[in-house]
């Protein structure tokens, strides 16, 4: 963003004499006669003023012109550029999705996994220069993407991502600990972990309390969103018959993603539709953008010698137009 600002502001109120100068002028221009006497004029009174007679004050105008921009070289104007450092460089974020075949049920649209996707992809667009990674779990965990700012690649490796890569279950620990093994060597500012799950641990070597210590001791922050619909929700079965829908009780353990989220100074949301869930998104998204150390500038250039380049460059005009096209006879 830039600016003008003038160190010696003071002599612009010299400006106030451009408007006196032209005053004065219009009334010499209206007082003037001339020492050669004609006895009419009336036989000239139908003829057209000539190119010159039209440019006969062009000379003035110039004057006035150079005067206006020297004036304002005297009062030192300066272009300021605002701008702001901000060290994007400082967030690591990893995106730990829960893929158990629980995530299939429709109480969001299409399931949730899909919804999920959605909107983690959309959370990805709103980053910049953060480096983020991809970990996902059911009864065990890998990672998909690791951190990396090549975001069309981590958009593509989420979009394949699908329920049934690996053994089926809900290995909540063992996921947290996947992500946490990805930032735990991070030299980022700011480490973030956003666990995504509907469901409650039951598999895995790793407690789901012991992986948010160990994040907790990595100075690791985490965000757990808890999604499903409150009571029952459909789920597909597949039958000889074709797809049947047979409604599950949800069964999130909140009190578990609480209380990982406390421990790591993160929060807990909790998603109940696509609406929902996107929001949760968008809220970790500014609290995380709101965490970012900026650091506020403001450069200032001078442009004396610019506006008083211009003035000269009219006085030349002016000299120039005066002895030669314009030049008055004594």
């Amino acid at each position: 963003m830039f600016d003008v600002t003038f160190a010696n502001e003071n002599y612009l109120f010299l400006l106030l004499l451009i408007p006196a100068l032209g005053v004065w002028y219009y009334y010499r221009q209206r007082s003037r006669h001339s020492d050669v006497q004609y006895s009419s004029l009336k036989p000239f009174a139908d003829l057209s003023p000539t190119r010159k007679e039209r440019m006969r004050h062009l000379p003035f105008i110039l004057r006035m012109g150079a005067l206006v921009l020297l004036i304002i070289a005297l009062a030192r104007p300066q272009s300021t550029s605002h701008g702001k450092n901000v060290y994007t460089e400082g967030i690591d974020i990893v995106l730990a999705l829960d893929i158990s075949g629980s995530m299939l049920a429709e109480d969001f649209q299409p399931n949730r996994i899909e919804a999920a996707k959605a909107v983690a992809q959309d959370f990805i667009d709103g980053r910049t220069n953060d480096r983020i990674g991809l970990v996902i779990f059911s009864g065990e965990s890998f990672t998909q993407c690791p951190l990396t700012t090549d975001y069309p690649v981590l958009k593509n490796l989420l979009r394949q991502v699908k329920s049934g890569m690996i053994e089926d279950g809900t290995a909540i620990g063992v996921g947290l600990a996947n992500a946490v093994s990805r930032l735990k060597d991070s030299k980022a500012k700011s480490r973030v972990i956003i666990l995504l799950t509907d469901g409650v641990n039951n598999r895995g070597e790793i407690d789901p309390i012991t992986a948010a210590q160990i994040a907790q001791t990595y100075g690791i922050r985490v965000y757990t969103v808890g999604v499903g619909t409150v009571g029952d929700a459909p789920y597909p079965v597949q039958t000889p018959f074709g797809t049947r829908y047979q409604m599950i009780p949800v069964d999130l353990d909140e009190k578990m993603l609480s209380q990982i989220a406390t421990m790591t100074d993160g929060k807990y949301f909790r998603a109940t539709d696509n609406r929902t869930l996107k929001n949760i998104y968008k809220e970790i998204d500014r609290l995380e953008k709101s965490r970012i150390e900026v650091r506020s500038y403001k450069r200032y250039a001078e442009l004396f010698y610019n506006y008083a380049g211009i003035a000269l460059i009219l006085l030349l005009i002016d000299v120039g137009v005066s002895h030669t096209w314009l030049r008055k006879l004594p």
